[in-house]
């Protein structure tokens, strides 16, 4: 066995722990739905026993994962640069592990629409946290502020808009599949990947 195997042996035993520990169960009731003996799992998350392939489809099934999941190691390419679009002000970073999601860091110096009629609705759903300053997000018929750390999480079939109160906001966003693709084009047709925001850029 090279040292990658046993490394990887070890990442393996500790993530069957983990994650029996985070479901609240005791090696007995693992053991139950993985239909082995108490002492041969204690023996498997204790490196006292080789870890046959069939035994952990098995655990990672009990444990409700998978075992590409159970058995993955980081990739070279964990870091990722950002796809900067200097016009609205914003930063995007596709989420590579669910490629339908981007996460999108935007700085705002207008306030939303004071028009309803300007305000857009899609389906997805949109999270977001304000990393600086004072945002005032437009949801229907209803406004809230949202102050630096704060975050907010919303159906994007509610007409929205968001923008900053008193000052410049910057806000991280993270959208869904569908969210995201609601935010491919403004009525205008011109690229706005960014979040609902006011002002003549959206």
């Amino acid at each position: 066995m090279t040292q990658d195997d046993g490394d990887l042996d070890s990442l393996v035993r500790k993530r069957i722990r983990a994650l029996r520990v985070a479901q609240g169960w005791s090696l007995e009731e693992l053991a139950g739905r993985a239909n082995l003996s108490q002492s041969s799992l204690s023996r498997i998350e204790n490196g006292r026993r080789r870890l046959a392939l069939d035994q952990l489809v098995i655990l990672a099934r009990a444990l409700d994962t998978t075992l590409d999941q159970l058995v993955e190691t980081a990739s070279d390419d964990v870091v990722t640069s950002p796809m900067i679009d200097s016009a609205h002000g914003l930063m995007r970073w596709p989420v590579r592990s669910d490629p339908g999601m981007s996460v999108v860091r935007q700085r705002m110096t207008e306030p939303p629409p004071d028009n309803s009629a300007r305000m857009r609705a899609h389906p997805g759903r949109e999270w977001l946290v304000v990393l600086s300053g004072t945002a005032v997000l437009m949801l229907g018929h209803r406004r809230f502020r949202v102050e630096t750390n704060q975050a907010a999480e919303f159906p994007t079939m509610l007409p929205h808009a968001i923008g900053a109160e008193g000052g410049p906001c910057e806000i991280l966003g993270i959208f869904d599949r569908d969210a995201r693709r609601g935010h491919q084009r403004d009525s205008g047709g011109r690229r706005a990947d960014g979040i609902d925001a006011g002002g003549p850029d959206t």
